[in-house]
């Protein structure tokens, strides 16, 4: 399959907000296909190291390749970042002077139709991060209860017709299972067709749902945050690109909550957000909200 670039959202923010120049042990918590970190490496000290974790595996397999240039000076682990204490651990760094997370999904992702991330092309409703997961977006649509599904269209989706789409698709699968990206935007189209226009596509908010909870994201993201400050060096710093408010409120009330401590101090109370030259080549970016601590 044809690799599509992924544009590292927000990237020279990133390297300023984040004085990487200066920084000696970089942790890129979502490396991905190495978007963000082949950009760091551009600017890193030589004797800088990076650690990048990610879940994909078939991500890591292209960050490892286009990394492999800087070799050795980074190491790959595929890993739930809510355990990069574990990964720390493993390699004996206590403390690391750099934290990123890119919480949004890949161009790389959402361009395999195999991966069901995308509503824009029709492929399994798989939806894991990590392909060996147990559970897939299909197995959530075709065994919960109508209840259960509302509010996971309501709760993680923040989808104000959750009520209506949970019992159209109990009465679609009462025919025949719902395997298919199409079926199930098909399925959203029709519950909420008489909305018109909008700004973006009915089905978004009903698979961000699905994704959130079939990879945990939401759980994951709070753990890891609260482990990174704890293993982030006196003058580290945390960098966090979030795409939706869940995420947002997360990393907002968790960086409150540390700096209320004296653990951090918050460098950009309001959040940075893409400027409009990179929304002209990157307009996926258009959500996505930057927020910068320092550990004290």
């Amino acid at each position: 399959m044809m690799i599509r670039e992924h544009y590292p959202v927000m990237y020279k923010e990133v390297i300023e907000w984040l004085s990487l120049r200066n920084m000696k042990i970089i942790v890129d918590c979502t490396v991905g296909v190495a978007s963000h970190s082949s950009k760091f490496f551009e600017v890193l000290d030589k004797d800088a190291f990076l650690i990048g974790i990610d879940k994909d595996g078939e991500s890591l397999r292209i960050a490892e390749d286009r990394l492999s240039c800087y070799f050795p000076r980074y190491k790959l682990f595929k890993e739930d970042f809510k355990n990069l204490d574990l990964v720390l651990d493993q390699l004996g760094i206590e403390k690391a002077d750099i934290f990123f997370f890119d919480l949004g999904i890949s161009s790389y992702q959402l361009s395999d139709s195999q991966r069901g991330f995308s509503f824009s092309k029709d492929g399994p409703l798989d939806m894991r991060m990590d392909r060996t997961a147990f559970l897939c977006a299909s197995d959530l649509l075709n065994y919960l209860s109508e209840y259960e599904l509302n509010k996971i269209f309501k709760k993680f989706g923040e989808e104000r017709f959750a009520k209506r789409i949970a019992q159209r698709v109990v009465e679609k699968r009462k025919y025949a299972p719902i395997t298919t990206t199409y079926q199930l935007t098909s399925i959203v189209s029709e519950s909420v067709s008489y909305l018109g226009s909008n700004r973006i596509h009915p089905a978004t908010k009903v698979f961000q749902a699905l994704r959130i909870v079939v990879n945990r994201e939401l759980d994951s993201l709070e753990i890891g945050l609260k482990k990174a400050i704890t293993r982030l060096s006196k003058g580290g710093r945390l960098g966090v690109i979030s795409f939706h408010s869940l995420e947002d409120r997360i990393v907002k009330h968790t960086l409150r909550e540390f700096s209320l401590r004296g653990e951090v101090k918050i460098l950009n109370n309001k959040p940075l957000t893409p400027s409009e030259e990179e929304l002209t080549v990157n307009n996926s970016s258009r959500s996505a909200k930057l927020r910068i601590a320092e550990k004290l």
